[in-house]
């Protein structure tokens, strides 16, 4: 895989034996409502993923979960033969069901499974990542992953997945996971609001392993609202915008994934994430999660 260059907004980080650019894009908003069935707009969801593309984007997120298949199958009609410099990170741990929901299924043979229908849904013979997911919808959860990231660990072996991450994990499964086999990434939820991972982003950092924060304006109160919306108009510019820089300056080891259904909006965004943040600015953000 080639290293790119770069003017995305964060510049590269290297992930694995990618170099990937900061700024990626994150693929869920293009199913359908609830992440359910196809898109609202079929020509409009290709023409997203032509646009992160065309912009230079090297780091996909999905999951065969969405939709289910519905992303997979865009990815794959939009971009198929990927270029080379493309890495798409999926993640298995749970599904669908009727209503919606994501059940946990993470079984061995649940893991077999979904990692077959990854292969199938993108049109690849190897996955360049399959990130872990723990807990639940409404987020991390104690308990040992040792089974379930030992089957990931075994089809690596197997040569169905070049790279292993974990997602949704507390601190514990993190250092859980790297005794079992090489991570390059931790995908949770982090933003302004909730810091709970500071001090894992800082580790993961120093060891030279991936955080990829998702629901980056997320969980605010009001007040934290506030602070945020003030900043963003003494910049003039928006609250996401202000959220993703401060996300990309806060460490080197970030790896944005903002999902939008719309090439404009995906455009907006990677402008937003370049924007400069004084020391004043970083100051008054500190506030909101302290």
């Amino acid at each position: 895989m080639n290293a790119p260059t770069t003017s995305l907004p964060g510049g590269t980080w290297t992930l694995g034996d990618a170099t990937v650019t900061r700024f990626g894009y994150g693929a869920m908003q293009l199913a359908g409502p609830w992440v359910m069935g196809p898109p609202a707009d079929h020509d409009g969801a290709l023409a997203v993923l032509h646009e992160a593309v065309a912009s230079g984007i090297t780091h996909i997120d999905t999951s065969d979960a969405y939709g289910p298949r519905v992303t997979n199958e865009l990815i794959r009609e939009a971009l198929h033969p990927y270029p080379e410099s493309l890495f798409i990170a999926t993640k298995v741990g749970a599904v669908r069901d009727a209503q919606g929901g994501w059940p946990t299924a993470r079984r061995p043979q649940d893991l077999r499974e979904q990692v077959h229908d990854n292969l199938r849904s993108l049109g690849v013979e190897t996955l360049d990542l399959v990130n872990m997911r723990m807990g639940d919808a409404e987020g991390p959860k104690p308990g040992s992953l040792a089974e379930a990231f030992g089957t990931l660990a075994d089809l690596q072996r197997e040569g169905l997945i070049r790279h292993l991450g974990v997602s949704n994990a507390t601190t514990e499964q993190v250092a859980e996971a790297r005794g079992i086999a090489p991570i390059v990434c931790v995908q949770n939820m982090y933003n302004l609001a909730h810091r709970h991972d500071d001090d894992l982003i800082d580790r993961l950092a120093a060891d030279g392993i991936a955080y990829v924060p998702f629901f980056p304006l997320g969980g605010f109160t009001p007040l934290q609202s506030d602070v945020l919306s003030k900043v963003a108009a003494r910049l003039r510019a928006t609250p996401m915008s202000v959220a993703l820089a401060w996300l990309l300056r806060r460490s080197p080891n970030i790896l944005l994934i903002p999902g939008t259904s719309s090439a404009a909006h995906l455009k907006e965004n990677i402008v937003g994430a370049g924007l400069s943040l004084s020391d004043e600015d970083m100051a008054d953000l500190e506030t909101i999660g302290r």
